[in-house]
């Protein structure tokens, strides 16, 4: 695990998500998740969100697609 210090400084190679509520979404968001509460924002080292799934295994897929790895902040 890292902090979001140590985070920043690992590089454009990692990224992290958190959990979302569905319903703090844009609406055009909200439509496409359906019933669906939680979505997973996807965030680089600079804390830009890059993408928003709807399951952590399809993150950890995107990771691996592009060359890039997964980690755990706390």
């Amino acid at each position: 695990m890292y902090t979001k210090r140590q985070f920043k400084k690992l590089g454009p190679q990692f990224i992290y998500m958190k959990p979302v509520a569905t319903a703090d979404l844009p609406a055009e968001v909200q439509e496409e998740a359906g019933e669906i509460e939680v979505l997973f924002a996807v965030h680089n080292t600079k804390g830009e969100q890059v993408a928003v799934v709807a399951d952590p295994a399809v993150a950890s897929h995107l990771a691996d697609q592009h060359q890039m790895q997964l980690v755990t902040l706390h």
